[in-house]
């Protein structure tokens, strides 16, 4: 049998996993000295509670080798063939982890594609890869048409709240402070593998709007689902649906909650789309 392996940054929900028939591995938050599995010892309703108290970020850890070693040996024994679409090599180790088992297994049946992408983007591949292996494609022609597709994935999100790139010192004290009086949101997107900033928009209007002009420039196809994911703003992201109507109407768009991975770095707020281009 053909298995589909994630890990929780794909900010898929333990029960839309179950249903997908995919096993998704935990990535551990630590606050502190407290460590957290999420989507499993950490709801993320309680993480964004933590975090709204945290006077410092918390940090992640990437799965380890070792772990990977006792999974890897399990659908080894059980002569599964299975395809991983893990977090963005660019952005943590756990992909790295994963081959390093790999190797010292000889496991020939798993299958390590780099998505390069993470939360609602690598979401939207392990959906997509779930429609292939129900098509009845092989382990190796999944993985291979997997790595096609990430050259196609776009991701635009607006940050709303920029307290946590200040503490995450991915933004100067002095941006923060006049971005937020100007009531300016960046624009990220998802460029080889990392987060980059493609745009500023004063205001969530202006945000949408500027979401809308790269969705126009890079069209959607229509063979793909779309994702639309929200950090503990839904009422932002229903907003943001209903502005992007016309691109979004008559498709397959499935709404996702930024978990703790992602929202670690963004904070509440981040609302966006991911898709696949035409």
């Amino acid at each position: 049998m053909v298995k589909i392996l994630t890990d929780s940054s794909c900010d898929l929900s333990p029960a839309q996993c179950q249903e997908l028939g995919v096993e998704m591995l935990p990535i551990t938050v630590n606050f502190g000295e407290e460590s957290y599995r999420a989507h499993t010892d950490i709801s993320n309703e309680q993480f964004y509670e933590k975090l709204a108290a945290a006077s410092e970020l918390p940090k992640t850890a990437q799965i380890t080798p070792a772990f990977f070693e006792r999974k890897f040996a399990e659908y080894q024994k059980s002569g599964d063939q299975v395809v991983c679409l893990f977090i963005s090599s660019m952005m943590s180790g756990t992909l790295q982890s994963a081959r390093v088992a790999k190797n010292l297994l000889g496991a020939d049946n798993i299958y390590l594609p780099d998505t390069l992408n993470v939360t609602f983007a690598l979401g939207l591949l392990v959906e997509e890869a779930v429609k292939m292996r129900d098509r009845g494609l092989s382990a190796p022609e999944l993985a291979q048409e997997v790595e096609n597709l990430v050259p196609r994935v776009r991701l635009w999100a607006l940050i709303d709240d920029l307290k946590y790139l200040k503490m995450g010192g991915r933004l100067s004290a002095t941006s923060a402070l006049v971005a937020s009086i100007l009531g300016i949101c960046p624009i990220i997107t998802l460029e080889n593998g990392l987060v980059e900033v493609v745009g500023k928009a004063r205001g969530k209007k202006a945000a949408f709007k500027f979401i809308q002009n790269m969705v126009e420039k890079e069209p959607i196809s229509a063979d793909f689902s779309i994702t639309v994911g929200h950090a503990a703003v839904p009422k932002t992201r229903d907003d943001f649906m209903e502005y992007m109507s016309a691109h979004l109407k008559k498709r397959e768009v499935h709404k996702l909650d930024i978990g703790s991975i992602v929202g670690t770095h963004t904070g509440p707020g981040a609302c966006g789309l991911a898709y696949i281009r035409k």
